[in-house]
This record gives C-alpha cells, sequence and structure tokens, in this order.
C-alpha cells in the first residue's frame, strides 16, 4: 500500500460565458468560481467566450451557472 493518499480524477470542463469583456471580468469569474468546493482550477478566455473549469470529479453544471449569473454574467451551456 503507497504512503502517499490517492487524489480524485480531474476533469476539465469549458463553458461559455456571455458578457465578459475585460481583466475584471476574468478576475470576477476565477475568484468567484474558484471559491466553490471541488474547484482546482478555473481559465477565463475573454476572446472565446469562454471559461475552462477544473474539478474534482463531475461539475454541478446548475451550481455554476448560479454563480456566473450572481457575478453578472450569463452561463449558456457547454462548450461545443
Amino acid at each position: 500500500m503507497s504512503c502517499c493518499a490517492t487524489t480524485p480524477e480531474s476533469r476539465t470542463t469549458v463553458y461559455a460565458v456571455d458578457g465578459m469583456t475585460c481583466g475584471h471580468c476574468k478576475a470576477t469569474l476565477t475568484e468567484e468560481i474558484g471559491a466553490l468546493d471541488g474547484v482546482l482550477a478555473v481559465n477565463v478566455d475573454l476572446e472565446a467566450g469562454q471559461v475552462a473549469v477544473t474539478t474534482s470529479g463531475e461539475p454541478d453544471d446548475a451550481l455554476l451557472a448560479r454563480v456566473v449569473d450572481d457575478a453578472g454574467y450569463e452561463l449558456t451551456g457547454r462548450a461545443a
């Protein structure tokens, strides 16, 4: 048996988000989404209008949408 704890498999999901236009938008979403339990990393791409969220396990799309909407943006779904 290993002395090191195993970590759950992480997964990255990309979401389409409307309303992001500047560095402030990027910082706000990075902070708000990053504060959620299970979120390991957040990468905001302003030009593409996408936010990549790395989580430990399956992400909660409804919770992410609520957090994004509460921050003043619109999560329109998972990016293709």
